[in-house]
């Protein structure tokens, strides 16, 4: 029974467009923080599905206090808020683990493929590692990889899956928008949640 790890953002998920829709204590936010929850749970219930035992989701948004628990499935654990620890959006993960899941990622700071696009904040102009601009994802993926566990699946902007799909990892990523200048291009959020739990289903499938 596979150990999975999820990492859960909010500005790659299916409809967002703009900073006040990402706000904890801004009206505008309560419907993403509601599609984000539902986003994560279709991962989960994928992965329960194809045969993992246990999965904790670490809510790596802002405050760390966007999903609501009660609708993900009873099997997973939740990690809220912050550890105040180097691995920030992916604490809680350890050699433990058999496979990282991110949803709601986004593109990097200093590239136009989110309208929301950052790296870690908002004042980067754009952060690079070994000369590769380096998005949240990236950074959060090679922290996984040092532990021993491999990046499995990808959710978010069409950008960022392109991206990821280019490193050679064998991630299965499921693009839910495609940032236009300022504005944004999303697919229905059901959809969204459909393609979740396909891509994660053929995530966990591989051998």
């Amino acid at each position: 029974m596979k150990k999975l790890f999820l990492s859960a953002d909010i500005e790659g998920t299916c409809g967002i467009a703009d900073w006040k829709e990402t706000e904890l204590d801004n009206s505008q936010s309560a419907y993403f923080r509601a599609q984000m929850t539902k986003e994560v749970a279709a991962a989960c219930e994928a992965a329960l599905a194809a045969g993992a035992g246990e999965i904790l989701v670490k809510d790596a948004h802002s405050t760390g206090r966007n999903i609501d628990p009660s609708l993900l499935p009873q099997e997973v654990r939740i990690l809220r808020a912050w550890t105040r620890d180097p691995q920030s959006m992916v604490a809680g993960l350890d050699s433990s683990f058999d496979g990282t899941l991110f949803t709601g990622y986004h593109s990097a700071a200093g590239s136009d493929g989110n309208p929301l696009a950052h790296t870690m904040n908002g004042a980067n102009v754009w952060v690079k590692i070994n000369g590769i601009q380096a998005s949240e994802f990236l950074i959060n993926s090679y922290t996984s990889i040092s532990l021993g566990v491999p990046v499995l699946f990808l959710s978010g902007d069409e950008a960022l899956c392109t991206f990821a799909e280019g490193l050679g990892w064998g991630v299965r990523t499921a693009p839910v928008s495609k940032g236009v200048g300022n504005a944004s291009i999303s697919i229905h959020p059901s959809l969204a949640q459909r393609i979740i739990r396909d891509r994660v289903s053929e995530a966990l499938a591989d051998p």
